[in-house]
């Protein structure tokens, strides 16, 4: 696999978790720099691992998760957007309580995000292609568009206010969706 397929394979992997990490901090999720900073080193991690766990894998269960690591990634997606959205509608403290950079809820965006890296893994495997290059530009690349993402996120959720939260949680239905169509 050459740079420049590694690049764009990144890049397009990273593609979800920019979309959450913009979604996240444009709805207020991410007050602090450590919040932010586990984000996006979950998200890189993540997607760092899951194409080494693919190919370590290998071949043997693909055709077992293959027709439903779409709707895996979907419904988590929308399990995290609906939390949000019904969030914006709470109390202040409520909303403050909720630090989707923290437990449960940061595994299941870190996963649901890198559910793709994991078929990529898979097929590299398939491909006899060595999988520790691709994985480490994968990984340093979402740990980039992420943090962009949540920059642009700040500036934008500071305008939105509470209505950042609600945009937030419908960008994130978007990709669930997005993950949907494209995979059929």
């Amino acid at each position: 696999m050459t740079n420049l397929e590694s690049l764009i394979l990144a890049f397009s992997l990273s593609l979800d978790a920019m979309a959450v990490s913009l979604a996240l901090s444009a709805g207020g999720h991410l007050r602090t720099t450590r919040a932010k900073f586990r984000i996006v080193f979950h998200f890189g991690l993540f997607q760092f691992l899951m194409p080494v766990a693919g190919w370590a894998i290998g071949t043997r269960i693909e055709p077992f998760i293959a027709s439903s690591d779409r709707w895996i990634a979907a419904g988590l997606l929308a399990f995290v957007a609906v939390r949000m959205i019904r969030s914006a509608y709470g109390p202040l403290d409520t909303r403050e309580a909720n630090d989707p950079s923290r437990g449960w809820t940061l595994v299941t965006l870190a996963t649901a995000t890198s559910i793709d890296a994991l078929a990529v893994g898979l097929g590299l495997a398939a491909l006899r292609i060595s999988v520790w290059y691709p994985s480490v530009v994968i990984g340093l690349i979402t740990l980039l568009l992420s943090t962009i993402a949540i920059l642009l996120g700040q500036r934008a959720g500071s305008q939105l206010g509470k209505r950042g939260q609600i945009v937030g949680g419908i960008v994130l239905l978007l990709v669930a969706l997005k993950i949907i169509i494209v995979h059929n």
